[in-house]
């Protein structure tokens, strides 16, 4: 096993003017992976863990309750801020296609240390979206037949009964996605390309009907109807948080690209292009939900979601089919994310920055899977679904907490980016597998790339803030209020504490 050697800068490897000349041996890394992904299977991959119909049916109910209707306007802010980021990354997966794409890129644009802990903050806030993601189901199974709920009789998940429930369905899930996550990468692809193809297909469907059974007109929008926050920047700021959680993950075809043919060349278009139109479909479900809806006013929205949307406007069958197009969406999406866990987890263990590396980093020569990081990222996820036994707040506080460890991650690699900007010592100079030249930003890339910085900032401080009216409603639960401070606050120290004592002695 190759590994790299501890600096205080990872330098890049020398570039050499062949295009032939882009293996993994110039990180440093043998090909241990399987390279057989296409364009499409890397855009499956990040185009699935934003899976659009599984985080819009999640927390569009969220959006509603504290924003009203216009909570449809801080989706294309969101949208805006996270193309800059996404662009950023599209410059640096053209340049370093390895897996672990935010330890590696952070570590290579500023210092191992630093790197480590961009991938430590990112790789466990990989492992609460895969806990946030299999909650979802909660949201849809009981929705198409209340046989789905296993527990109790109350299918909300804001109720005792439905929270507890979660948890079960998401176990049960979890279970399936980490068989998958073991067997083989070409079994992991094809399930996410008929999956993703499933999802874009169910989503235009969704859209289409919801638009032809509009109840109001797009001016509703404009409105506060109903919300929980006073005041229209106080309704945008907590309403933005669907928006936020919705539009993570297109890193991920980047994390895949040891896997993917031609990566200089497809990962960048890929990573923008499953954003992009992730962002296009959500905006315009979110919409059509607003539209369609039978009441603003009944309380359903804040509660049920865009899953009594369908079935009241659409009728119980077609809105069950549509809603079992959901459950593929949240099935492939949770999958997705355990992979792209699974990829970080193998790129840091690989330069033996973990605990248990050796065992953390090796493949099946005949899988091509990594499986150990399958069956941590699994375990570790399920567990954390047993905080939903404890409280329905819960699952607020485990979605929130993931998007604000992705976005200060992504902090971590656009901050250290900008600052090789600024000294000029950051260039995107060469050509791909094909010869073309690799994507740049170009002159644009100062700018662009300080915007990026300064909004995910602001929406990482925006998620992470403790408000008792969001996060403890009832009251009681402080520890819920200061879930996501907690969290990451602990994070930190045990990340601190472990680099203490693998520098008093060496990790076997």
């Amino acid at each position: 096993m190759t590994t790299t050697s501890p600096s205080d800068v990872r330098p890049d490897p020398p570039h050499s003017p062949s295009p032939d000349d882009r293996s993994l041996a110039e990180f440093g890394y043998p090909q241990e992976l399987h390279r057989s992904l296409g364009r499409y299977a890397s855009f499956a991959a990040g185009f699935s863990f934003i899976s659009v119909l599984t985080t819009v049916f999640q927390f569009f109910a969220f959006g509603y309750a504290f924003g009203g209707p216009v909570f449809f306007w801080a989706w294309p802010v969101v949208l805006v801020g996270q193309l800059l980021v996404a662009a950023c990354f599209a410059e640096l997966a053209a340049r370093y296609p390895i897996s672990g794409a935010i330890y590696q890129w952070s570590s290579r644009l500023s210092t191992p240390v630093f790197g480590w802990f961009a991938g430590w903050i990112m790789v466990i806030g990989q492992v609460v979206v895969v806990a946030a993601a299999a909650l979802a189901l909660q949201m849809v199974l009981p929705a198409i037949w209340s046989g789905f709920q296993l527990v109790g009789t109350d299918p909300a998940p804001t109720s005792a009964d439905g929270a507890a429930n979660a948890a079960v369905l998401g176990v049960i899930l979890l279970v399936l996605t980490t068989v998958v996550n073991i067997l083989d990468n070409r079994v992991l692809s094809l399930v996410n390309r008929v999956g993703v193809t499933a999802e874009i297909i169910g989503a235009v469907l969704i859209i289409v009907l919801l638009l032809t059974h509009s109840e109001r007109t797009p001016s509703i929008t404009f409105h506060t109807t109903g919300a929980a926050q006073s005041g229209l920047f106080g309704a945008l700021l907590v309403g933005s948080f669907t928006a936020a959680y919705v539009m993570i993950g297109f890193d991920s075809a980047g994390e895949m690209s040891e896997e993917t043919r031609n990566p200089r060349r497809v990962a960048p278009r890929t990573i923008l292009t499953a954003l992009g139109s992730a962002g296009a479909l959500g905006g315009l479900i979110v919409l059509g939900g607003l539209l369609a809806a039978p009441s603003l006013t009944d309380g359903h929205l804040s509660v049920d979601g865009l899953s009594y949307v369908l079935t009241s406007s659409l009728g119980d069958g077609v809105g069950k089919a549509l809603l079992a197009d959901v459950v593929i969406a949240i099935t492939v999406a949770t999958l997705a994310i355990q992979t792209a866990a699974c990829r970080m987890l193998f790129s840091m263990a690989r330069d033996g920055q973990l605990p248990f590396a050796g065992r953390l980093a090796r493949v099946n020569p005949r899988t091509g899977m990594p499986t150990a990081p399958a069956l941590v990222v699994g375990i570790l996820a399920a567990a954390l679904l047993l905080l939903n036994f404890a409280s329905p707040e819960a699952f607020l506080a485990i979605g929130t907490t993931c998007i604000v460890m992705l976005y200060l991650a992504y902090a971590m690699v656009t901050g250290p980016l900008l600052i090789r900007r600024v000294r000029g010592e950051f260039t995107s100079s060469g050509t791909d597998e094909e010869g073309g030249r690799l994507f740049s930003l170009g002159r644009w890339g100062i700018p662009a790339n300080a915007l990026a910085l300064l909004y995910g900032l602001l929406m990482t401080v925006n998620l992470a803030w403790p408000r008792a009216e969001v996060y403890d409603p009832a009251g009681g639960h402080w520890y819920f209020q200061w879930f996501t401070v907690l969290f990451l606050a602990a994070t930190l120290v045990v990340g601190v504490a472990w680099r203490s004592m693998r520098r008093r002695a060496p990790v076997g």
